[in-house]
């Protein structure tokens, strides 16, 4: 869609409308003289038969020429999708005990750093992309970055602990987003939480107020519940149930204008993070085309003074 950035240079176009309307007037009394003209040689002096409408073809094309001119003093431009330069993309990643559970093959871990690496992969390299692992407490395993080996080698390097604090989980991603250098732009840098937990939080600071800090910052978090409900694990030699928080994760996601998924397998969690990937870091951006503009009124002024020229041997 075309638009114009300064449009008030649209009047500028007003000029050409009057002298098209007095092109058109002065035709309609030029014929009427003629209808009164007695001498019929000379008449065919001065308008020579066979021209006919052909006479008004270069007049039309120079003021389509000045029309399209005038409109190029608006700035012309068309929306276009640009990759935020500064997009910073946090992948936080749940290696509590429950994510050795083999209900996903080979068990949830492996299949979430499969899908993981497979998301670096979708991400434009413009963005930066950062990694927090979590189970009792959240650590920054990769700082915000472009380098995407990094960020691979550390998904592979994950490593079972205990509990889950997935509230802190947010707020380290928080604090890592803070870290983006400003590269002279003002303000914090466009970002995104994306998360991934099989289970109930246990540890640290509550989802909620981990919500409503993302929510202050600006920052949606998008969660993944990961596993099926039939999960089970063998911690301490006891058998136990692990099954997936689906509740806790739809409010995060909610409360922050994120997007909540659900994926009972590896093949739905790639899916889910080629969903994301292209869905993350984009703004419109106005894409000016006053060239293009300035190169159609060329192009009708050269026609209107090459076809004057041929049928008439005046320019214009």
């Amino acid at each position: 869609m075309i638009r114009f950035l300064q449009p008030w240079w649209l009047l500028a176009v007003l000029p050409v409308l009057a002298l098209a309307a007095l092109y058109v007037w002065r035709q309609r009394n030029r014929r009427a003289y003629a209808m009164r003209f007695t001498n019929v040689d000379l008449l065919r002096t001065l308008a020579p038969r066979g021209l006919g409408w052909r006479r008004h073809v270069p007049a039309t094309a120079f003021l389509l020429a000045l029309l399209v001119l005038a409109s190029a003093l608006a700035r012309p431009a068309m929306d276009t999708r640009e990759p935020l330069e500064r997009a910073t993309v946090m992948l936080a990643i749940d290696v509590s005990l429950s994510m050795q559970a083999d209900d996903v093959a080979p068990n949830r871990l492996e299949a979430a750093q499969e899908a993981a690496k497979q998301f670096v992969g979708e991400l434009p390299e413009s963005y930066n992309l950062g990694l927090v692992s979590f189970a009792k407490a959240a650590n920054v395993l990769v700082s915000p970055t472009k380098d995407r080996e990094a960020v691979v080698a550390a998904i592979d390097g994950l490593v079972l602990a205990e509990a889950t604090a997935t509230g802190e989980a947010v707020f380290t991603c928080l604090e890592a987003i803070r870290s983006v250098p400003a590269d002279g732009a003002a303000g914090a840098p466009p970002a995104r939480i994306v998360l991934l937990s099989d289970g109930y939080r246990t540890s640290g600071r509550a989802v909620e107020e981990a919500a409503a800090a993302a929510q202050a910052a600006n920052v949606p978090v998008s969660t993944i519940a990961f596993g099926t409900d039939s999960g089970q694990v063998d911690i301490g030699g006891q058998l136990q149930r692990v099954p997936v928080d689906r509740l806790a994760l739809a409010d995060l996601a909610e409360a922050t204008e994120g997007y909540f998924y659900e994926a009972a397998s590896v093949t739905e969690l790639k899916q889910v993070y080629q969903d994301m990937g292209s869905s993350i870091g984009f703004r419109t951006e106005p894409r000016e085309i006053t060239q293009w503009y300035a190169g159609v009124a060329l192009l009708l002024a050269l026609c209107a003074g090459a076809l004057s020229l041929l049928w008439s041997s005046r320019m214009l």
